[in-house]
């Protein structure tokens, strides 16, 4: 059994300034990013490369019509992509780095064989994606209805880059998303059947940063992050490379119909599906690795086993308030085309279920966090 897989290279720079002079960008490369995270941070460098800003294509979540948008405006050749970003981001400019990219869709299908065609720097600009060790990249398929990942060596960025300064300027709702979502890449890689001893090491130490990150929130206020900033570029990471070898499951899965349907941000809407999915898989086993977990939890929450999933979401709360699906304003009848698609369309993710769940089983989480 593999025990761990590493393919990208991690850099750790204190400041822009730094990461500027270390890439030394060029007329041959591309910067996707943001325009708010371009006017705070490198406008003043008058940089010589192409740039290009994501959300002149829509604020959503990504989708293969907003990356073939992107991918017609990109002007020449250009031999490096630098993604300075969010998980939107991150996961369009992993498919700017093959060869032939469009149509995407063909991607998808298995016409087009993803093979890698320039060099990928990714600079994560929250703490929650952990996409920058992983070959997944995510896009909503905007004519089919669902969000659908892809996993291909070709996406494996050449360097991943953590600059803490980054951070500043997210947004409490980024931070809260994003950071969430990191623990649950964690959790759902920990209890994966393709987990290894290796893989836990990195998975744990994640969680252990992030809920004792949490903990000082709770205790001193949402300003008590930015000090902890590295920490939680660090734990997502860790996190990525976590899920990156062991894979996500049955929360991701979940929450992909809810993100698709109704534009619900990825961290938030895997946060809507979590105690869901553990709740589920506690009911049908309550040994082996998830008594492992909820030990650790009860330790670092300073509970009881029995009361983890309660602490933990009280926890939570604090950082992000949960809501239920109906005040998403996904209806009744969503729920049973939500567990099929589920079913039909991430057998990549439910492949990885601490133990096995069927469409019913997803109906009837969808209704018990309806």
């Amino acid at each position: 059994m593999q025990e761990i897989l590493l393919r990208v290279r991690v850099s750790q720079y204190a400041s822009c300034r730094q990461l500027v002079d270390a890439l030394e960008l060029g007329a041959d490369d591309l910067l996707l990013t943001n325009r708010y995270i371009y006017d705070s941070y490198f406008a003043g460098f008058e940089l010589p490369c192409q740039v290009i800003f994501q959300e002149k294509y829509g604020a959503s979540e990504p989708s293969d019509d907003m990356a073939e948008a992107i991918y017609a405006d990109i002007k020449g050749e250009p031999k490096r992509i630098v993604a300075v970003g969010g998980g939107t981001i991150i996961d369009l400019a992993k498919f700017f780095t093959l060869k032939q990219v469009s149509p995407i869709l063909d991607l998808y299908d298995g016409k087009v064989l993803p093979e890698k065609g320039r060099e990928l720097v990714i600079v994560p600009t929250t703490c929650g994606t952990g996409s920058e060790v992983t070959n997944v990249a995510v896009l909503a398929l905007n004519s089919r209805h669902t969000k659908k990942g892809l996993a291909v060596d070709a996406f494996y960025a050449d360097e991943a880059i953590l600059v803490p300064e980054l951070l500043k300027t997210l947004p409490w709702h980024g931070f809260a998303a994003s950071s969430i979502d990191a623990l649950v890449h964690a959790v759902e890689s920990a209890l994966s059947p393709k987990a290894s001893e290796t893989t836990k090491l990195f998975g744990y130490k994640a969680m252990e940063k992030i809920l004792g990150g949490y903990m000082q929130i709770r205790e001193h206020g949402q300003e008590a992050r930015f000090p902890l900033h590295g920490d939680f570029l660090l734990a997502s990471t860790y996190a990525g490379i976590a899920f990156g070898n062991a894979g996500c499951a049955a929360v991701h899965a979940l929450s992909y119909p809810l993100g698709a349907a109704y534009h619900v941000a990825h961290g938030e809407s895997n946060y809507a599906m979590f105690t869901g999915v553990m709740n589920a898989y506690m009911e049908r086993k309550r040994d082996g690795e998830i008594a492992v977990l909820n030990a650790f939890l009860a330790d670092m929450l300073g509970t009881e086993t029995h009361r983890v999933y309660e602490e933990l979401e009280n926890l939570l709360n604090v950082i992000l308030p949960k809501k239920a699906l109906h005040e998403y304003g996904v209806t009744k009848g969503d729920l049973k085309d939500f567990a099929h698609s589920v079913a039909i369309n991430q057998k990549r993710l439910t492949d990885n279920n601490f133990v096995p769940l069927t469409e019913a089983d997803y109906y009837e989480i969808y209704k018990k966090l309806y």
